[in-house]
């Protein structure tokens, strides 16, 4: 199983990035695919997921109406476009896979990680 997110780093405020996730070893189509962030000293935050089955999304608070999560089944890839960013967006970006078809956000309900990609969002 492999997922390789890219598309990270710096930008300055009120920009975008679009961040994507490969995948490959498992099958995209069965499986939640979610987005987390890391900073600094912080936990580990669930950003946003979805349900390949059936396209149901779930944003955190912090990014709603300004992250969109989309997934590619035919390329086993799913996206994180993120608009507006703000400083407290900068953390190292990791798309995770679960096999529990519905909307998962505890980090401990994915089997599957990636190694991260840094987002630094400049003032």
């Amino acid at each position: 199983v492999q997922l390789v997110e890219s598309g990270g780093g710096l930008v300055h405020t009120g920009g975008s990035l679009r961040l994507s996730c490969a995948t490959s070893g498992f099958t995209f189509e069965y499986y939640t695919m979610g987005w987390f962030r890391q900073a600094p000293g912080k936990e580990r935050e669930a950003v946003s997921c979805i349900v390949n089955s059936d396209g149901l999304t779930y944003y955190g608070d912090s990014v709603r109406g300004r992250f969109t999560i989309s997934s590619d089944n035919a390329k086993n890839t799913v996206y994180l476009e993120m608009n507006s960013l703000k400083p407290e967006d900068t953390a190292v970006y990791y798309c995770a896979a679960s096999t529990m078809a519905i909307v998962v956000n505890p980090p401990a309900l994915y089997e599957h990680w990636g190694q991260g990609t840094q987002v630094t969002v400049s003032s």
